[in-house]
């Protein structure tokens, strides 16, 4: 029988946009208030791979990566996608912004192999957690380098983006090295060390 083991170790990634600068200001603030220190933040890329958000959003949005301090449950995934659709919500309650939406917020995290993201919508690759909201692999790493599934998002195949996720894996590389219960863990897998 197989016995069960703790998760790999793993950072939060939080991806934000918004064609405002003042409401992505607004959502790192949260973030670091809520969620923690900010450990990496990325630069700010236009986010023009798709069409998709623009009736309710709007055009020119623009994207960023944070990375926030410390390890990440990954069985928190679904509690930090509700509250980050809580916080989208007050603040397009708020009325400061023409959009319906001003503002996105999609947390996930980065494991030493892959990139999850959650969901509110259900699609045949994702992964139901709890109360609505779907766990999604985005990206894996293997052969030094990440990779795509089929149903990546053009933009999480940028050259950038990626970048920004493998400075993102070091990061958590540290973090392993820098604790005994977390190198325990990961052990088991130390060709991804």
């Amino acid at each position: 029988m197989a016995e069960p083991k703790p998760p790999a170790p793993s950072i939060m990634l939080v991806a934000i946009f918004s064609r405002h600068r003042t409401a992505l200001d607004w959502a790192l603030e949260r973030i670091a208030q809520t969620w923690g220190r900010l450990a990496l933040c990325s630069d700010r890329f236009d986010h023009g791979e798709t069409n998709y958000y623009q009736p309710t959003m709007g055009s020119g949005l623009t994207k960023q990566f944070v990375i926030v301090d410390g390890l990440y449950d990954p069985a928190q995934l679904s509690d930090s996608k509700l509250e980050s659709n809580r916080w989208e919500a007050e603040l397009a309650a708020a009325n400061r912004f023409s959009e319906l939406r001003p503002l996105n917020i999609d947390p996930g995290y980065i494991t030493l192999t892959k990139l999850v993201l959650a969901s509110a919508k259900d699609r045949a690759h994702r992964i139901y957690l709890k109360q609505g909201i779907y766990a999604e692999q985005c990206l894996y790493y293997l052969d030094h380098r990440w990779q795509a599934r089929p149903w990546t998002y053009p933009d999480y195949q940028r050259d950038d983006f990626q970048t920004f996720f493998s400075q993102a894996r070091e990061h958590l590389k540290r973090l392993v090295l820098s604790q005994p219960s977390a190198i325990q863990i990961a052990n088991g897998r130390r060709d991804v060390l």
